[in-house]
């Protein structure tokens, strides 16, 4: 490991977070890197630091510290560097493990690479968790928000986002609509426009099951009750649709005990609730209209269901189904309505990247919006924590914007690192801040009889309300 990393000597008195046997040791003084983040973030990053050792020191008494190191990337690092993501950055977000980040400028239509998405191939932060829950008093859209908890695991890695796409009009875009139109697609009726840009959409069994296989512990972990596969595997069926398999692969083969998927609970609910039932009438059951399809499909079902009674007819009978957490899945459309009408049915979301972009959103936007969303990026033996709105620049170091992204993404930290005390300080004390109408103005305006405060001064009060 360095000394120093973009100029800048570790701070004295820390240690490194440890990594070893898929397990992280964490030291009472670990050095964590932080990225302050492009415009607001300079803003949000000094309150929420103050709110950070607040916590820890109100929790353990000076028996720990973080020792924050910053580390340099977007517009700071650029004006210093002249790169906007140095090579000492990753490497500190590599030997130090864990790092928590504001927001990073990323231009549309050109210019520079994501810095969110470089940073998470660089990491393989392969599995982004944003967990969405309502804080009482927090303005919102929707009747009762009170009624989403989800936390969603969004793939980090493919998709769209690996960044494999063609410009039309050039010859690397002509050439690959030539292999697909006169090779692969030769003889059919599928053709690409000549005038197209082309994107590579790839989901492989490898992203998808350690993403899913990350979803399934953390509901046995945490008391989740389902883990719900999210896809759009009715039209991109090679792809979104082979998420969905892989995703049922692995609850079946590798969490068989604590598993349970939605076609078999309801083979089990069938038998228990007819104990006489054929094989044939709980296959009419679970899908009705069987008569008019095939004898094949007749055949596979059947067999399915038999299957299903003979593997775990005992150890899933009398109930006990109830008890194991439900894999089931929903198509990607069809979700967005269920997080708005049925949200209580929901637990975890495992979703591709896309997906996961888009419902992450939709869900904040029923709790407060992303003023308050946290996030994490995770692998194995690397985590990096952030705020998941954008950088604001036109409010830049006016100390307006709400610090609650980067604070609850801090609260995830903590509990990462074991430090559930301190997690617990910082979360309660923003719910009682926001419950008592001290917020800043994107809350204020929302809220009849608010006070509007500084960034700076809705931290103090944070600190206050310890």
């Amino acid at each position: 490991m360095q000394t120093t990393y973009n100029q800048l000597p570790l701070p004295q008195g820390g240690e490194a977070i440890q990594y070893a046997d898929g397990k992280f040791t964490v030291p009472d003084h670990p050095i964590i890197p932080f990225i302050e983040g492009d415009g607001t973030g300079r803003d949000i990053w000094r309150a929420s630091q103050r709110v950070f050792d607040a916590a820890v020191e109100k929790a353990y008494g000076g028996k720990r510290s973080v020792k924050w190191f910053e580390v340099y990337a977007g517009e700071k690092a650029f004006r210093e560097f002249k790169t906007w993501l140095p090579d000492d950055t990753v490497s500190a977000a590599r030997d130090l493990r864990v790092s928590i980040k504001g927001p990073l400028t990323t231009p549309v239509g050109g210019g520079i690479r994501s810095l969110n998405v470089a940073l998470r191939q660089i990491l393989d932060l392969y599995s982004c968790v944003r967990p969405v829950k309502y804080y009482a008093g927090v303005p919102s859209p929707v009747k009762h928000p009170e009624k989403l908890d989800v936390v969603i695991f969004r793939e980090n890695t493919e998709d769209v986002y690996a960044g494999v796409e063609f410009r039309e009009g050039t010859p690397e875009v002509k050439k690959l609509i030539d292999f697909l139109n006169n090779d692969l697609l030769k003889g059919g009726k599928k053709k690409v426009r000549e005038d197209s840009g082309v994107g590579i959409k790839p989901i492989s069994i490898t992203g998808t099951k350690r993403l899913v296989r990350r979803a399934i512990e953390y509901a046995l972990e945490y008391g989740r009750k389902s883990v719900t596969l999210v896809h759009k595997g009715n039209i991109q069926k090679f792809t979104e649709g082979a998420f969905r398999e892989w995703g049922y692969e692995v609850a079946v083969e590798e969490f068989r005990e604590q598993t349970v998927t939605e076609r078999e609970s309801w083979i089990l609910g069938n038998v228990e609730a007819n104990p006489k039932l054929t094989v044939e009438e709980n296959a009419a059951l679970i899908e009705p209209g069987i008569e008019f399809g095939s004898d094949d499909f007749r055949k596979e079902l059947y067999a399915e269901v038999k299957h299903v009674l003979d593997t775990i007819g005992k150890s899933h009978s009398n109930g006990q189904w109830k008890k194991k957490v439900l894999i089931n899945d929903r198509i990607a459309d069809s979700i967005f309505q269920q997080v708005i009408i049925r949200p209580e049915e929901y637990a975890i979301l495992a979703c591709p990247n896309l997906n996961g972009d888009y419902i992450s959103d939709a869900c904040a936007a029923q709790v407060g919006g992303l003023g308050i969303a946290p996030g994490a990026n995770i692998g194995d033996g690397f985590a990096v924590f952030e705020a998941t709105h954008g950088t604001a620049p036109k409010y830049a170091d006016k100390d307006v914007i709400n610090p609650g992204s980067v604070m609850l993404s801090g609260v995830m930290l903590f509990e990462f690192l074991g430090w559930k005390e301190a997690a617990k300080l910082i979360e309660s004390s923003m719910e009682k801040t926001i419950q008592q109408k001290f917020v800043t103005y994107d809350f204020e305006r929302q809220m009849q009889g608010a006070t509007k405060v500084k960034t700076s001064e809705f931290a103090t009060r944070m600190i206050e309300n310890m």
